[in-house]
Parts: structure tokens; C-alpha cells; sequence
């Protein structure tokens, strides 16, 4: 399988960077993990085809990883002509969020039947399910109130594996979630800088023993990250990167 960085950054466009969206295809599968609101640019800069993608896994309801939908769906409604069903996985409550975000972008625009069969998925934590030819388990992650709903995901497909902690503080969750897995894809928001909700890169490392990924590549970074890529012994995201899983 073949992972590109769509988008690689923070909420605030740190480094210039697009949200968060990165595309994975293999020889059957072909999915989103998360779709932040600048993801469509991203997706058609690098040329996608959209109607290919099978489905979007979604780790939590924030702008920067959620907001594209709306963009996505409407572009597949109206431009792509897209007539391939598309699954949006998400955390509990997606059904009301994707009303939600497509009321705030375009009102009115939930209303209309999508000509393509769409169908929405909720996950609760710690569920396993297999969509669109994607094994996906989700995990608590902790980037808000205790319940969430935020998720981090191991994806299995096609023999390989990757995990993505999405935004959160360090949990046990991120053990399983992520031990021996191909690919883990790692918020790492600040250097050493510990604060509640995100993830820093002296935390990560700490913990990384109990994970033993066999590949590790940091995503969401801050300023204060993106500074210091040069001096890190760790392999970073960028938009663009593509990584052979």
C-alpha cells in the first residue's frame, strides 16, 4: 500500500501546511484518513481521482479534520459526477456532525440526496469492523472531555498495517493502537512542551519502547516542531510525502 501526506498540518496552517488528510491505496483498497477543510485543494493538486476513494475514516468532528466533507461531497454531487458508493466512518454521533457541517458550509445543502450511494458508519471505541475491504478498530484517544468522541485507528489492510493516533494527549490506548504495526503515523504537536490534548515528541519517545512500530512518521506539528525537523532522529510529514507501507 502506498500512504501520501494530502495535508500534514495543525489547525493553524503552521509551516504553510494543508489539515490534515492523507490517502491510502493498495491493489483493492483506496481510502481517506481524515479530511480536514483544505483537503479537496490538496486532493487536486496531487491529481487524485475522487470517485476512486472507497471511503474516509474520520478520528474526530474538529474543522481541521473533519471540515473537507462538505467540499468532498459536493464536489462528487456536482463536478466528479461520481456514481461509486463512498462509506464516511467516524466516531458516535457522525450523523449528526455530517448534517452539521454541511449546514454550516453550504445551508440547505444536506438536504439534497446524494446521486451516489453514501452510506455513514459509527464507531464506538474499541470497535472493530471491516469497510470498504479495511479492517478499522478505533481507540479512545483524549483530545476533549473523557467520552469524546475523538479516535485514534488501526487500519489492516492487504497484509500491512498502519496506525494514526489523531489528536490526543498520551493514553495507553496508543499501546495497542499502534504496537508492531508497518506504519505509525504520530501527532507530535510540540518538542517537549507537555500540555493537555496533544501529543509532544519527548512523551512519543518515552513510550515508543512499548510500541515497537516498524516505521514511525510524525504528522501535526507546530511551529515549534517544525523548527527543529533538521536536528530530529525521527522521519516527519510533509504534504506531498509519499510512504510505501
Amino acid at each position: 500500500m502506498r500512504l501520501t501526506f494530502v495535508g500534514s498540518g495543525d489547525a493553524f496552517g503552521s509551516g504553510g501546511r494543508l489539515n490534515t488528510c492523507f490517502h491510502v491505496v493498495g491493489d483493492e483498497v483506496n481510502f481517506l484518513i481524515d479530511c480536514g477543510a483544505s483537503s479537496l485543494i490538496g486532493l487536486k493538486a496531487r491529481r487524485v481521482p475522487l470517485n476512486g476513494i472507497q471511503a474516509i475514516f474520520v478520528t474526530h468532528f474538529h474543522a481541521d479534520h473533519f471540515g473537507g466533507i462538505p467540499f468532498f461531497i459536493l464536489d462528487a454531487q456536482f463536478f466528479s459526477r461520481r456514481t461509486e458508493p463512498l462509506t464516511i466512518v467516524g466516531p458516535p454521533g457522525l450523523v449528526t456532525w455530517y448534517e452539521r457541517v454541511l449546514e454550516t458550509a453550504f445551508p440547505g445543502s444536506s438536504r439534497t440526496t446524494p446521486k451516489f450511494p453514501l452510506s455513514l458508519v459509527e464507531l464506538r471505541a474499541s470497535e472493530a469492523k471491516e469497510v470498504a475491504g479495511v479492517r478499522v478498530r478505533s481507540f479512545q484517544a483524549r483530545h476533549g472531555s473523557p467520552d469524546g468522541p475523538f479516535f485514534a485507528y488501526r487500519l489492516e489492510a492487504e497484509g500491512r498495517s498502519i496506525a494514526y493516533t489523531g489528536d490526543t494527549e498520551w493514553t495507553d490506548e496508543l499501546i495497542e493502537a499502534a504496537a508492531g504495526v508497518d506504519l505509525f503515523v504520530a501527532e507530535a504537536y510540540f518538542f517537549d512542551k507537555r500540555v493537555k490534548l496533544h501529543l509532544d515528541l519527548a512523551t512519543l519517545a518515552e513510550k515508543l519502547p512499548l510500541i515497537r512500530p516498524r516505521r514511525l512518521v510524525l504528522t501535526h506539528m507546530s511551529d515549534d516542531m517544525l523548527g527543529r525537523l533538521e536536528s530530529l532522529p525521527f522521519e516527519a510529514a510533509h504534504d506531498g510525502r509519499v510512504i510505501e507501507v
